[in-house]
């Protein structure tokens, strides 16, 4: 098949480095380079690199809405347009140009999660469980029907970068099933009465609220890492947390107290229970842990300060 290739990020890049490897893929698609840091240097994303080592052709539309980045589109006769967090919209006219239509990688288990954010919803809301689904793209947001699901748990322990990882790589394998099968797949519509919808992230999203319970801020912290991070303040500086535990200890104090700071970590109160807080960062430092910062700067974590 004449396979085209529509992505930006990491995630995206995963699977079309397993994809390269069983599949001719003629063409490329990601989104313009984006100036960034202190010198706006101009930054390939993660897709554009790999296909470069690859030698396939990139093409970088700023939209796909135009007559000339269709015909551009339709000259290259595509038989599938893969679409992996591509971050641009198609047109139903994109849509039907190739034959076999369009499949789009979604890092959730459709209907749960359609949209931008489904890897960090899906830890901030304690779902148990995600995984990949392979759709029929359809002119909604995350609507089509699907193809093929693969599943998989989520820990107490995951982050959005080990589940975005852990995903990537079934992401891969369950695209390659579906290739390999694509004659025989049976389309299944989606129950839109148990839709969800996984909202962009934020960077004010990251800020702690003690009131909450200490599982919800957890979960809030595993979320948001490593972007945008979860964060809190102490005093005037910007306390952000990296790692933390949920104990039984039961909260007596007003949320957001520091009522121990020792090798063992930081203990705040939260809505529930209290909080320790094991890896920190403070402006300007590193990530590090509690009982390392604690060395240098345990006059600033004293009991009974509140955050």
């Amino acid at each position: 098949m004449r396979i085209i290739f529509a992505g930006t990020p990491d995630f995206a890049a995963t699977i079309l480095t397993e994809l390269v490897k069983k599949h001719a893929v003629i063409g490329v698609y990601t989104q313009p380079d984006r100036a960034a840091g202190r010198g706006q240097k101009l930054n390939f994303s993660p897709v554009k690199q790999l296909a470069l080592q690859h030698s396939i052709p990139v093409f970088q539309p700023k939209s796909l809405r135009s007559n000339k980045a269709q015909r551009e589109l339709a000259a290259l006769k595509p038989d599938i347009l893969i679409v992996v967090a591509y971050g641009l919209l198609l047109p139903n006219s994109v849509l039907e140009l190739p034959t076999h239509g369009c499949l789009n990688v979604h890092a959730s288990l459709l209907p749960r999660w359609r949209g931008a954010a489904p890897i960090q919803r899906a830890l901030l809301h304690g779902d148990s469980e995600t995984g990949v689904t392979i759709m029929q793209m359809n002119e909604g947001l995350d609507t089509g029907d699907m193809l093929l699901k693969k599943s998989c748990s989520i820990l107490k322990t995951d982050t959005s970068e080990t589940l975005h990882d852990k995903l990537a790589q079934i992401g891969s394998t369950t695209l390659l099933e579906a290739l390999a099968n694509l004659d025989h797949l049976k389309p299944e519509k989606q129950n839109n009465n148990v839709s969800c919808y996984a909202e962009k992230i934020q960077k004010q999203d990251g800020q702690i609220d003690w009131q909450e319970s200490a599982e919800h801020i957890d979960r809030m912290i595993r979320a948001f890492h490593p972007w945008p991070g979860t964060f809190t303040h102490l005093d005037n500086h910007v306390l952000k947390i990296w790692q933390a535990e949920i104990t039984p200890i039961k909260n007596e104090k007003t949320p957001g107290t520091i009522v121990k700071a020792d090798k063992e970590g930081l203990d705040i109160t939260t809505g529930s229970t209290v909080l320790r807080i094991t890896q920190c960062q403070l402006p300007g430092g590193k990530a590090m842990a509690v009982s390392a910062i604690l060395n240098a700067k345990k006059n600033l974590f004293s009991v009974g300060k509140q955050l």
